[in-house]
């Protein structure tokens, strides 16, 4: 038994198709089916069912394949050992990040994250979290930045802000005219919200039935992106909340329509997580180290109150 047969295992568990898993390991078809069936041989038993289309894995198959995921991991546990003892930081990294996150933590970073590393191979996917979740299982991820807490015992997490919620209303609302307003004055019923599947949709939610008893959501409208919460917003059609960070890149017009909450302010936790075997510990530590440092400089808030992020 070898690993790069196990490597093999993975790859056609995961496209349920020789001929794809067999691209994707760089490698002939024959030479992949061949490894495959020595393994099987070996131990006596079959992983795969070949006679479905697509291919499927035998109940001990589905067995050998979560154990093979964990000897491949430490397998490449060796190579981190050995770039921490020569002080190595560099390689390939596939990072994924949530869609309200990345578009203002991104330009943050990046640019003095690359200055500073120049021998890591950053891969930066938007995701939401629930595809993140999956693809740091899979081994398809290296680390992703979402809002957490997530209560996930295969994940680990390493906050890097509290980022305060901020309500956007414009001057035909209620609630336009208040200075500073409280949790108690949402009204989920005339709240614009992201589509399902967005974490920070579910903090929203959540900070609203904090107070109040919802048996029924009747949101007016749901959109794909923070911006165009802002667009329908002026239009007249509810007010919104925002991260703190899309805030900062309002326009003063926009800006006239912002209130924040007294204080202890509802906020998210945001952070970077990776799986429990913590690879490549080295890179995750330095992109902590830097985006916490550029952080500290543009969230000064530090009286919170922490919203979770999942649905309830």
């Amino acid at each position: 038994m070898t690993i790069t047969q196990l490597y093999y295992v993975l790859a056609v568990a995961e496209h349920q198709n020789f001929t794809k898993a067999a691209e994707k390991c760089f490698v002939t078809q024959p030479t992949l089916s061949m490894q495959i069936q020595k393994l099987e041989d070996e131990l006596d038993v079959q992983i795969f069912d070949r006679s479905k289309k697509p291919i499927e894995l035998t109940d001990v198959g589905r067995k050998i394949v979560t154990q093979a995921k964990n000897i491949v991991n430490e397998s490449y546990r060796i190579q981190d050992i050995v770039d921490q003892q020569k002080g190595f930081i560099g390689g390939e990294f596939k990072i994924g990040i949530i869609p309200t996150v990345m578009p203002t933590l991104l330009p943050m970073f990046l640019k003095s994250f690359i200055k500073k590393y120049p021998k890591i191979k950053l891969k930066i996917e938007e995701l939401t979290t629930e595809e993140i979740i999956s693809r740091i299982n899979d081994g398809h991820l290296d680390a992703a930045i979402v809002s957490t807490p997530l209560g996930n015992d295969n994940i680990k997490e390493r906050v890097l802000y509290y980022e305060p919620f901020v309500g956007y209303i414009p001057n035909h609302h209620r609630l336009h005219q208040s200075g500073k307003i409280q949790i108690s004055d949402l009204e989920i019923d005339d709240m614009l919200l992201l589509e399902d599947g967005h974490c920070f949709r579910d903090g929203v939610i959540n900070l609203c039935k904090a107070f109040k008893d919802h048996t029924d959501d009747p949101f007016q409208l749901e959109s794909g992106s923070i911006e165009t919460l802002i667009k329908l917003s002026d239009e007249g059609l509810g007010m919104t909340l925002l991260p703190y960070l899309h805030t900062l890149n309002l326009n003063d017009k926009e800006k006239q329509n912002l209130h924040y909450f007294v204080e202890p302010a509802p906020a998210r936790e945001v952070s970077i997580i990776y799986h429990k075997s913590e690879l490549k510990m080295q890179i995750i530590e330095a992109l902590q180290s830097v985006i916490s440092g550029i952080i500290r400089g543009a969230i000064a808030f530090e009286n919170v109150q922490i919203i979770s992020p999942l649905p309830k």
